[in-house]
């Protein structure tokens, strides 16, 4: 098949193009060019910008286009109304973030979307980011009609995360020593890796499959107890976890998700299904997941190859981490 990923050299798109690359598809790239620009040396490499300037996306036919970097609904009206006629079907990499609310368990595909009052906006906030990948949706829809397939993942980790919101308990635990865990070691929680996405997304288009899928860990899986005592056993280290109250997190004004990555409080009554969306109708059509210590093996390994002055993007300090583990011993 011919393959057009939008994006295509970071983290998902990343994987998506390695998987297709060993699928045997002929893939075409197009981005800026400024990050991992000699990846992929076998793929079309087509330069532009999303949102203002994809004249090289002016000519060519793919089976189908992975949009894997479309955030406001004016870029990808765009982008897929110019290659509709050339393309099979579009496949845009949504969020779980489009739902409305994440107050009950197990929302599924049905589910209510978050709105915004001006639709116009342009502006990537906590409070946009759902609303606006929810209009994208329906631009996308709009423009090839029955011929999109929309994927709302969660959390995606594994090697090459720029985020850092998993990659930080593999490494902490690396670290050995006292280890600040919060809350309950038995809270549920819930991502994808992303290579069993991007093997799964590869195959959805192999078999043409159109219409809207979440795509997350299943729910009840794993929980931060198990998940860190893999990171323990996979590290070899001393790590050694002290759990620590949400109450006392909070009230030490800790940020819960970017600051202590994969903790949301159990005691917010609106995000008490955030751990666990319905993603029954990806694992129908063939969404698999590999085991927790091969995630947590690969990204540890991964770690291992970055540079002395890495800049973490989430995660406490060592210092904020001693503070609040002498605060709590001391209270």
């Amino acid at each position: 098949m011919r393959l057009l990923i939008l994006g295509g050299t970071r983290f998902l798109g990343r994987a998506l193009g390695q998987a297709a690359l060993e699928r045997g598809h002929k893939l075409s790239l197009f981005n800026r060019g400024q990050s991992n620009p000699d990846l992929f040396p076998q793929a079309e490499h087509l330069r532009g910008s999303r949102g203002t300037d994809i004249s090289t996306l002016n000519s060519g036919e793919w089976d189908a286009v992975i949009d894997t970097c479309g955030y406001f609904p004016r870029v990808v009206r765009e982008s897929a109304g110019l290659l509709a006629g050339r393309i099979d079907r579009y496949i845009f990499i949504s969020s779980l973030s489009v739902y409305a609310n994440f107050s009950k368990a197990g929302t599924g595909e049905n589910g209510p979307l978050a709105s915004m009052p001006d639709p116009t906006i342009e502006e990537i906030t906590e409070e946009t980011y759902g609303p606006l990948k929810a209009l994208c949706e329906q631009a996308a829809e709009t423009a090839l009609p029955g011929r999109t397939l929309v994927v709302r993942p969660g959390l995606i980790v594994g090697p090459h995360d720029p985020t850092d919101r998993f990659t930080y308990w593999p490494y902490r635990a690396a670290r050995g020593g006292e280890v600040l865990a919060p809350g309950r070691p038995q809270r549920a929680v819930q991502y994808i890796d992303v290579r069993d996405l991007a093997d799964w997304l590869i195959q959805m288009v192999e078999t043409r499959k159109t219409g809207i899928y979440n795509a997350n860990g299943p729910a009840g899986q794993c929980t931060m107890g198990e998940l860190l005592e893999t990171c323990r056993s996979s590290s070899g280290a001393d790590a050694r976890f002290t759990w620590v109250s949400e109450q006392f997190l909070l009230e030490k004004q800790v940020g819960p998700w970017i600051e202590l990555p994969l903790w949301i409080p159990e005691s917010d009554p609106m995000m008490a299904g955030f751990f666990s969306f319905a993603s029954g109708k990806a694992i129908r059509e063939g969404l698999t997941f590999r085991p927790v210590e091969a995630t947590v093996r690969d990204t540890l390994q991964w770690t291992r190859t970055w540079p002395d002055d890495h800049t973490w993007q989430a995660g406490l300090t060592a210092e904020k981490e001693n503070e609040l583990l002498s605060a709590w011993r001391s209270r």
